[in-house]
């Protein structure tokens, strides 16, 4: 299957955990790929990765702030100098930031992790957006999480900043249907990537894996998802497979979420 041969798809935190996992997916389907990242060196390391398994696959590198509207603006811009149009945009880059009860949560990190979080996103939309619209097809997939669609604790600046993903994923659903662009996100939970392990390091610290196994306790699967399991949905929701899904936020956490 080669759902996205000769597609576009251009991919925010590239460099490691979910965006990586999905450029390989896209990659063997054939896909033309712009990886967008801060870290050059994550990115060149994703690269080589596709290359082994898809030595064909046109992959470009773009090193960027999303939390720069100049550095989104861009990307976008190379992308569509290089390939001329873009099909898909896994709307992907995130940081979970320091933990912290609300009252003693900093406001420069509460700031820090919004910049990157939610206003990344809203910048990739809004620049994203604008080329799909005229193009009249495309697919959006934001990155949420479970902690944008209930409360997880010790996190407010990443609640608040998901939760604003998910609205802004709703919103733009609504206004852009009529002009063939599908708008979804996906809620990843406990997927074990750096940030997660980063994560059971700030709850845990040497004693880290401990914690791990403690926080999975409560889940219906027993188990940490894998980076490849969210890099399968991902792929399918930018496919034309998934054209009517639109508005829609999909949690990708083994069950956990509905005990909640």
């Amino acid at each position: 299957m080669n759902r996205f041969e000769d597609k576009v798809v251009v991919i925010t935190g590239g460099a490691s955990g979910l965006g990586r996992a999905t450029a390989l997916e896209v990659a063997k389907e054939g896909g033309k790929l712009v990886l967008v990242d801060l870290d050059k060196e994550g990115l060149e390391e994703s690269q080589d990765e596709i290359k082994k398994i898809a030595p064909q696959t046109k992959v470009e590198l773009a090193e960027a702030n999303v939390a720069k509207e100049e550095d989104v603006s861009r990307y976008i811009q190379f992308t569509m100098d290089t390939f001329g149009r873009i099909d898909g945009f896994f709307n992907n880059a995130g940081i979970e930031g320091k933990q912290n009860l609300t009252e003693d949560y900093g406001i420069e990190e509460f700031q820090r992790v919004l910049d990157i979080n939610l206003n990344g996103v809203f910048y990739g939309m809004k620049h994203v957006l604008k080329v799909m619209k005229e193009q009249g097809y495309g697919s959006i997939v934001n990155t949420a999480s479970v902690g944008g669609i209930r409360g997880v604790g010790n996190q407010s600046g990443y609640a608040a900043s998901k939760h604003g993903v998910v609205g802004l994923t709703r919103n733009s659903a609504v206004e852009y249907g009529q002009y063939g662009v599908s708008i979804k996100a996906i809620a990843p939970g406990a997927i074990m990537t750096n940030m997660v392990e980063e994560s059971l390091k700030q709850m845990g610290g040497d004693d880290w894996e401990a914690a791990g196994k403690e926080f999975i306790s409560v889940n219906p699967m027993k188990r940490f998802g894998k980076p490849e399991e969210v890099a399968y949905l991902a792929t399918f929701l930018l496919s034309n497979q998934a054209n009517f899904i639109n508005g829609t936020v999909i949690a990708i956490d083994g069950g956990q979420s509905f005990q909640y």
